[in-house]
């Protein structure tokens, strides 16, 4: 007899729906064709386990799995589900009811038939609505998450059983409802950090402020213990919080990554990224046999953060350079090429030196001669030509430590960020794929970044006297421009390309000795 169940396979961050055809025939040996990989082929020992230990049996004939389109390679355990139904079913064990052909099923079972949970659910639910199913049959840990999706009835289960007893009685299992609205601006502005425990550091908090309103890259460097770490963990308590679309794409990257927290539905604060130095090119920007998403796109709508940057292997950062200027990576294999998105703020932090402390107030630094320059030449100029703000942290004060005045809070900074993003969304309106001054174009760059005389006057001294590169022409403008957007102010003035020359430090001729 023959059966057909319908699963979904996931590639890149979109899924795509699977026929599970199931035939069980006179003859021997248990067999699954449809390029499944090693995961997909022991699922018929799990699928036989579990069958046997809920009273069924496994037929001793010939069993003939297909996963349909034969052509796409399957992988993963969630086909277990759909296959122990269609084994079951073909062999008339339980009845097949007409509406099987309405339901998407995904799960792995255990040898009990305990069902756990599956990476992508979210982005299976997408394409079974999309594909006009009735409904989702998913493990419960899953079913909030697939919940997200309107118009499509998802039940979540915990064991094989479960299942069999729905097709018997659509009324023992009631679909799972999520309030979307709810689950998104619920905890938005919930954080456990807050700009308002950082002692000190005003010039540094004005940095990451300006960061924040254009959305620009920044390095911060500084001798150990000087709050490189700290103040870069409290970047996104000041970021605009996300839109419902940057929010279910997010929840999308992580879904089929596997990383989103248990029983949530969906995450709606900006992800911080922090990944350890030792980290692969491969884990970075992602790969593998079968593609995953990297860091870059765990990242995207948040941000990535790269703590010792002349630590990370050369390689393993010369790999970000493409992805940062056109904020999507592209894997490509021989039979398939996935896009998976990395629109992410880049915030690195870097000792000054090998010792630490070179430029520090009061300590010496013990570096040989040159050691400065090539410790700081382990990160490349086209890597840094992608920063748009060179900050330079110093050691907070014993009197600024010791004071307990409390200093401005993230949601106050955040209030002036979302203020100088919305000039920039306005202007940027009719300007697809600029949502920020930092992605400005060289040609908008020009017709956008106008200073007045006094300013070029300005400009041409600074970059003469600092013996500023030309790439630092470009970044000046574009800071200077949020600086104005934060000011509330239609034209570049002076002052704020003054603040923004500032923020160029390692363009600075001589700077490393």
């Amino acid at each position: 007899m023959l059966v057909k169940t319908f699963g979904s396979a996931v590639y890149g961050v979109e899924a795509i729906s699977i026929t599970i055809e199931v035939n069980v025939s006179m003859g021997q040996h248990y067999t699954i064709v449809g390029l499944p990989d090693n995961a997909v082929r022991e699922s018929l020992q799990r699928t036989e386990s579990a069958i046997k230990t809920n009273n069924y049996f496994m037929p001793r004939t010939k069993i003939v799995v297909n996963l349909a389109p034969a052509d796409i390679r399957k992988s993963g355990s969630s086909f277990d589900l759909p296959i122990a139904l269609g084994i079951l079913g073909a062999s008339e064990q339980i009845g097949m009811p007409e509406c099987l052909k309405d339901y998407v099923i995904m799960g792995e079972l255990s040898l009990d038939g305990t069902v756990q949970p599956i990476k992508g659910a979210l982005p299976i639910a997408i394409q079974a609505r999309k594909e006009g199913f009735k409904g989702l049959i998913v493990p419960l840990a899953n079913a909030r998450e697939a919940g997200m999706v309107n118009n499509l009835d998802v039940y979540g289960v915990e064991h094989l059983n479960e299942v069999v007893r729905f097709f018997e009685d659509s009324n023992s299992l009631q679909p799972v409802v999520v309030n979307t609205r709810e689950e998104f601006f619920g905890n938005q502005y919930e954080f456990d950090i807050d700009f308002n425990e950082v002692k000190g550091q005003e010039n540094i908090k004005r940095a990451m402020e300006i960061a924040a309103a254009g959305g620009h890259n920044a390095i911060l460097i500084g001798p150990p213990g000087a709050g490189k770490t700290m103040l870069a963990k409290r970047l996104p308590t000041i970021l605009p919080p996300l839109g419902l679309q940057e929010a279910l794409e997010t929840t999308k990257i992580h879904s089929v990554a596997g990383k989103l927290p248990e029983n949530s539905a969906l995450i709606s604060k900006r992800p911080f990224r922090s990944p350890h130095h030792t980290i692969s090119d491969v884990a970075l920007v992602g790969g593998g046999g079968t593609p995953q998403p990297g860091e870059i796109s765990l990242a995207h709508n948040g941000v990535l953060f790269l703590d010792e940057l002349p630590e990370f292997k050369r390689t393993v950062l010369e790999v970000m350079r493409q992805p940062m200027e056109e904020r999507r990576v592209t894997i490509s294999r021989a039979k398939m090429a996935l896009d998976f998105p990395a629109n992410f703020m880049l915030i690195a932090s870097m000792n000054p030196c090998a010792c630490g402390f070179y430029n520090h107030p009061e300590k010496e630094c013990t570096c040989p001669p040159g050691a400065v320059q090539k410790y700081l030449n382990k990160v490349s100029g086209p890597l840094l030509d992608r920063i748009d703000l060179h900050v330079e942290v110093t050691p907070v004060a014993f009197s600024e430590l010791s004071n307990h005045n409390e200093s401005e809070s993230s949601s106050a900074i955040r209030e002036r960020v979302i203020g100088a993003r919305d000039i920039q969304s306005a202007r940027y309106a009719e300007m697809p794929g600029t949502y920020c001054n930092a992605q400005m174009s060289s040609k908008q760059l020009r017709e956008i970044c106008i200073i007045s005389p006094v300013g070029e006057a300005l400009l041409k001294k600074a970059m003469e006297r600092l013996n500023l590169s030309a790439r630092a022409y470009d970044r000046i403008l574009k800071v200077s421009r949020t600086i104005a957007d934060l000011a509330g102010s239609d034209d570049i003035k002076p002052e704020h390309l003054a603040e923004a020359i500032q923020f160029r430090s390692l363009d600075r001729e001589g700077w490393a000795g």
